[in-house]
């Protein structure tokens, strides 16, 4: 199987990571639009007007499928980008929100894009447990490879008081700093990963 994958940079290569690690048969063809990131500060109309491009770019390519790497892309214009493809096409956000539901958290924090935590795509499914936050700084860093600043800018998106069960990583290139989210909080809490979740079901 060929498969079609795109971010805004570098976040969406985690997800390609994943695919490898569980998928390692499938031909791969990586698409990170570098040049207009970060997508946390884009309009729904610009999100379609790129992503519409960058589509028909992998479709092109003969692929088979196109996985959508970026939670900002998959939580704004899934819908619009589902009728669009000749192919299909899956989000980033759905496997995860099923996962959630299965188990039985008391407290869970979602890190994202400003764009993905308007659309409440996570806190809908239970406002009490769970806490969203948007994170506009850290992006531009970890494509920058400013990583030196993490610590503190992190230290404005985490609050260390928070008893939080799990940290759900709505963009996908915070699993390139997830050791260092970790760190911030308690030893046990559990890191949610797009990439890893969707990974492992998709066939």
């Amino acid at each position: 199987m060929r498969i079609g994958m795109f971010d805004s940079g570098i976040g969406g290569l985690t997800v390609l990571k994943s695919f490898l690690k569980h998928h390692p048969n499938n031909e791969y063809i990586y698409y990170g639009d570098t040049l207009n990131m970060p997508y946390g500060d884009k309009t729904k109309g610009e999100l379609l007007e790129k992503s519409k491009k960058i589509i028909e770019f992998l479709q092109s390519k003969n692929v088979d499928i196109i996985v959508i790497a970026c939670g900002t892309v998959s939580s704004n214009i899934y819908n619009e980008l589902k009728e669009f493809c000749k192919v299909p096409i899956y989000n980033i956000i759905s496997e995860v929100k099923d996962y959630i539901l299965k188990r039985e958290y008391k407290k869970v924090l979602v890190m994202a894009t400003s764009a993905t935590v308007s659309t409440h795509v996570f806190k809908n499914m239970n406002q009490e447990i769970i806490n969203e936050v948007a994170c506009p700084k850290l992006v531009p860093l970890i494509e920058n490879n400013k990583l030196d600043l993490l610590d503190e800018v992190l230290d404005e998106y985490i609050d260390k008081k928070e008893d939080y069960d799990a940290i759900i990583l709505g963009c996908t290139h915070y699993s390139i700093i997830k050791e260092k989210i970790k760190n911030k909080m308690n030893s046990n809490i559990e890191i949610i990963e797009l990439g890893e979740i969707v990974a492992k079901n998709i066939n």
